[in-house]
């Protein structure tokens, strides 16, 4: 039988006590390209945001030959691997007080663990993914952890293979494979991350009957179920639901991509990325803890996360200090730049920049406290995220 537990930091202070180890699960470094996709999205739901953008897709084409591509453009999160994992360390031994155990697992690339593991402080990461599977008229996101490291280039070219393939014209027992030799694999962890979240817009109701055909199939290749620290209580919650409906273990993953760490991560007696595994696919055991950062107002993390990613960094790396060095776009060519070059004056132009004060507007001071106050759904989220312990 499965066994999950779920306790909350702030409501629970001993709840790290009797475990020796904490997880940091699912986060992203610089080597993580993100969809450029929301941005039209957006534009649909914020119809204010329409104008700014036929302006700036008029402006693109008529000075510089480039027709907006937002499906090819990309941003990367503002830190680099070892800021990253010093994050996630910093948080697990220095509020938890024990042992941590880092796996970070950027879009479709292993670049960051590899990195990662000739820095002598950090070499016992495990060499981990989050891998894009399109499945139907969506794709799934997959947790794939602790891939061996003297093949993980290989698993890796193997699965940007797949993800490249049309669904239509794939061998139907193509993906079966792939799961079923990871599974084989015994130090691998295979997780469903954010399991119920409508990324790529195909409906709720369609979403949900894709994810239990996905269970129905390929369940039996996955450990875990995640429980999202980006994601809102509500989620969360019937996530759970669903991990119990298919007899699956919840785990953590925090998705950072901003600077804040990890808004869960998992509690365990095991000294080893390895034993934490075995913990989970074999003892069928898994111990989520919730960090006080999630008892905040959802909305207003994710207005956070998102200040972090346009804020400018003087103090990191050259390349990566301000926000549009960190986003690419193609150029009349089709090579890929950072949009940083391709402005005609070297900055961005003026009602980009407007748009982007106003975002940050509100984060300062005293906007970003009345929202706060605004957002607060602490008394309706405590209420609801007890019931994922019965």
């Amino acid at each position: 039988m499965s066994q999950s537990s779920v306790s909350y930091l702030w409501r629970e202070p001993e709840a790290a006590k009797g475990f020796e180890t904490g997880v940091s699960l699912h986060s992203h470094t610089n080597q993580s390209k993100e969809t450029l996709d929301f941005i039209s999205e957006m534009s649909k739901d914020w119809s204010v945001l329409q104008p700014v953008m036929r302006w700036a897709e008029r402006r693109c084409k008529r000075r510089q030959s480039i027709d907006l591509n937002y499906a090819r453009g990309y941003w990367t999160p503002p830190l680099t691997p070892s800021l990253a994992f010093d994050l996630e360390r910093r948080q697990i031994e220095d509020k938890l007080q024990m042992q941590a155990l880092v796996s970070i697992t950027d879009h479709d690339d292993i670049n960051a663990p590899m990195l990662l593991r000739s820095v002598p402080s950090s070499r016992h990461i495990p060499v981990s993914v989050e891998w894009t599977v399109p499945f139907g008229d969506t794709a799934f996101h997959i947790g794939v952890h602790n891939l061996p490291s003297a093949t993980g280039a290989a698993w890796m070219e193997r699965l940007a293979a797949f993800t490249a393939l049309p669904v239509a014209t794939r061998e139907p027992q193509l993906l079966r494979e792939v799961l079923a030799e990871l599974d084989e694999i015994p130090g691998v962890l295979v997780i469903f991350n954010h399991p119920l979240w409508d990324l790529y817009r195909v409906g709720k109701e369609r979403h949900d009957v894709l994810v239990n055909e996905f269970l129905a199939l390929y369940g039996q290749y996955v450990h875990a179920l995640e429980l999202n620290g980006l994601r809102d209580w509500k989620e969360n919650r019937e996530a759970a639901t669903l991990a119990g409906k298919w007899n699956q273990l919840v785990i953590s993953g925090g998705d950072r991509h901003g600077v804040e760490p990890n808004a869960n991560v998992n509690l365990t007696r095991a000294g080893s990325f390895t034993e934490f595994v075995h913990e989970v696919r074999r003892e069928r055991q898994s111990h989520v803890l919730f960090m006080p950062q999630y008892a905040e107002p959802w909305k207003h993390r994710i207005l956070q996360s998102t200040l972090d990613a346009i804020r400018n960094y003087p103090h990191f790396p050259e390349g990566s200090r301000r926000w549009d060095q960190r986003v690419y776009h193609p150029d009349a060519n089709g090579e890929m730049r950072p949009v940083s070059e391709l402005w005609p004056k070297g900055y961005a132009p003026r009602p980009i920049q407007a748009v982007l004060s106003m975002v940050r507007l509100m984060g300062a001071a005293p906007l970003s406290g009345g929202l706060r106050m605004a957002w607060n759904d602490s008394v309706e989220m405590q209420t609801t995220l007890a019931k994922l312990d019965a």
